[in-house]
């Protein structure tokens, strides 16, 4: 999928979002960091989370696959299928359409899953994230699902490696002022992680 055939060659497909399951390579040692600095920023105890699709966001999966008393809601596919045999997590799955580049599922089945219930803390992967921008990706449905999820948290958690810090995508799932916590690693550009910052949000860097 990162090339197109042409007659006597090949060119760049014309899109900007790399399918997931290409994406699982980039960055892993930090991704893996981040998730575990995520999971430490949540209360011990019974506790619900919601967990967005994205690489970062499936690797905070794989963090929680031990924690006891937690509940799990997610539209993507690929953090399913790391922990729904898990008996000591609650796993509740949404419905929608599912988006082949990301496996996550969108579109009102999965907003209607969201806005039925609350959770204690919202977890979300990102294409970009940005004083300006907030918390972007790059498909439009897949941001309104996203926040419908935010909607129902008490507080939201983006993760996201230094790569997405000062980038805009197309759509926005969270602004700025709608995000707690962000967690990324010392990759991240400094000036774009004072601006977030400076918006109010708790910033971690790992």
């Amino acid at each position: 999928g990162l090339l197109v055939r042409t007659h006597g060659g090949a060119r760049a497909p014309a899109r900007a979002e790399v399918p997931v399951q290409l994406r699982d390579s980039q960055f892993r040692e930090a991704k893996q960091r981040i998730a575990r600095r995520a999971v430490a920023l949540l209360p011990d105890g019974p506790y619900s989370v919601a967990l967005s699709g994205g690489t970062t966001a499936t690797e905070v999966a794989k963090a929680l696959a031990t924690r006891q008393e937690l509940a799990i809601v997610t539209n993507a596919l690929t953090t399913v299928m790391e922990i729904a045999s898990r008996p000591n997590l609650k796993v509740i799955l949404t419905g929608g359409v599912v988006r082949p580049s990301s496996f996550e599922a969108v579109g009102a089945l999965a907003e209607n899953t969201f806005n039925a219930i609350n959770v204690g803390t919202a977890i979300l992967g990102t294409d970009g994230i940005s004083a300006q921008g907030g918390a972007t990706t790059h498909d439009e449905v897949e941001a309104r699902t996203n926040h419908a999820m935010v909607a129902h948290a008490q507080r939201v958690m983006v993760v996201a490696d230094g790569s997405k810090v000062g980038r805009i995508t197309l759509a926005r799932m969270a602004a700025l002022d709608e995000i707690d916590v962000l967690v990324t690693d010392a990759t991240a550009d400094r000036a774009g992680l004072d601006r977030i910052a400076a918006g109010g949000v708790e910033v971690h860097v790992v």
